[in-house]
């Protein structure tokens, strides 16, 4: 599928976990609801008096999931930004419960974020074997995550009986089928020559600023 089908699954989603860090640099999460997609950007609210918002002033990026009523899970991290208050304008047409809420000109206290930039991915354990793919928001470049057999393999299918997926084929080397791959490192710890590696990138690509760990 493409980043605007996903990006509508989470909004249907809509009640998300959305994690950042606090001033301590420990990890802190609440349920945030997506409020609306449009031209492939993800946005969303939260007040002014509430330490998310300063978080994200802060730290300009977010990490968020959600899981669909067919056990289809949904993750996006990525950049925010602030945007115009003239946004809250067509969330509260789309979104009418938060004239409950925020009846009123009460709603000026809230601000929106945009989320235009990251890397998210589908996973689906509600078939087998698992499918996961990875979409892409903005002009970020895909990283990459799993495992990869590397030139050291020597063929002993060692890897292949142990994956709880069955999702390795045999060649030279091996390889690993990564829309089916769960990611549980069990060919890698298995392989009686250490020829499985981490694949290279994702934690590289994403690795928080000294700003974002303040």
């Amino acid at each position: 599928m493409e980043t605007k089908e996903y990006l509508q699954m989470i909004r249907e989603v809509k009640d998300c976990a959305f994690a950042t860090v606090d001033e301590s640099g420990k990890p802190e999460v609440r349920i945030i609801d997506v409020m609306m997609v449009e031209d492939d950007c993800l946005y969303f609210l939260t007040a002014r008096g509430k330490n998310f918002y300063r978080q994200l002033l802060d730290q300009e990026f977010v990490a968020l999931t959600g899981l669909t009523k067919n056990w289809e899970m949904l993750c996006l991290r990525g950049k925010v930004k602030q945007v115009e208050q003239d946004y809250l304008r067509p969330i509260f047409e789309q979104n009418p419960s938060m004239n409950e809420v925020y009846p009123g000109d009460s709603r000026n206290i809230l601000e929106v974020f945009c989320l235009y930039e990251g890397q998210g991915e589908y996973f689906n354990l509600s078939q087998t074997p698992v499918f996961r793919e990875t979409f892409l928001v903005g002009k970020q470049e895909e990283t990459y995550k799993g495992f990869l057999i590397t030139d050291g393999c020597i063929e002993c299918g060692t890897c292949a009986s142990v994956c709880p997926q069955q999702c390795i084929k045999a060649g030279t080397p091996y390889v690993i089928r990564q829309e089916n791959c769960l990611h549980c490192g069990l060919c890698a710890e298995t392989c009686p020559v250490t020829a499985i590696d981490k694949r290279p990138g994702f934690q590289t690509a994403f690795a928080p600023s000294r700003k974002f760990l303040l």
